[in-house]
């Protein structure tokens, strides 16, 4: 593969999230994992599914998060590595343990974003972000701004980037969280606290990922993520607050 994948090793710590819908905030500790210096690329892309790339260092987008999962998967095999997801259908199992490629959770994501700054952004947004302010039509070269301090490009801006965590099963059953915001977007959806997110299959023009590795000792759980929170953040008790769709 001549397409390498460049990571950065980011050390243990600790990350506040911030759920707006619910008004919860919660607190992580991380362990250390690795995560991309830059967005996968459309050359990375095609290199590892037999494409042609028409803008090779442009971010991926119009992606799924479904074949964001199988692009890490086939990376991981490509170099070795366990694989870390097995599907049954479109349900998709993370095995913690495995050391192989993956998309990061959603606070790995903030915290190596975020690089020790506490604020909206880790920089003058101008210079660190594309975004509508810049008047660009298209997600633009990775690696063009300045990075933050963990050595991360285009974490804000540019093109937004899949994690693995489930939006918010209660009221949107399977989306899973994009964070950091895209070309076409204001600041005020560009910042590190900022939660979006869409169905499995959905793929859009301004929605790529970024891959992360790391295995732990731990079984449905990891880095800010477990599989019983999930299933308890989807119980509803009573009828479903005025103004909600069903989820299914």
């Amino acid at each position: 593969m001549t397409a390498d994948i460049e990571l950065a090793r980011i050390e243990a710590g600790a990350v506040t999230l911030h759920d707006a819908r619910r008004k919860v905030r919660w607190s992580v500790d991380l362990e250390p994992f690795e995560i991309g210096v830059y967005p996968v690329t459309q050359e990375q892309l095609a290199e590892m599914l037999g494409e042609t790339a028409s803008h090779p260092r442009r971010p991926a987008t119009g992606v799924s998060w479904l074949r964001a999962i199988r692009f890490c998967n086939a990376a991981s095999e490509w170099e070795g590595l366990d694989p870390v997801y097995t599907f049954d259908g479109e349900d998709v199992t993370w095995h913690v343990g495995a050391d192989g490629y993956r998309l990061p959770t959603e606070a790995e994501w903030e915290f190596a974003c975020r690089a020790g700054s506490t604020g909206a952004h880790y920089g003058p947004l101008a210079e660190v972000a594309w975004t509508s302010g810049d008047g660009v039509t298209t997600p633009q070269d990775v690696g063009a701004k300045l990075p933050n301090l963990n050595g991360l490009f285009d974490t804000l801006g540019n093109v937004w980037e899949w994690c693995w965590d489930l939006l918010d099963p209660a009221r949107y059953d399977a989306y899973r969280v994009f964070r950091g915001g895209g070309f076409a977007d204001d600041a005020w959806s560009v910042r590190a606290s900022t939660r979006r997110g869409g169905a499995p299959r959905m793929h859009q023009e301004d929605v790529g990922f970024r891959v992360a590795r790391g295995g732990f000792d731990a079984t449905d759980a990891a880095q800010g993520w477990s599989a019983e929170a999930d299933r308890e953040r989807a119980a509803i008790d009573g009828p479903l607050p005025p103004g909600w769709t069903p989820r299914r």
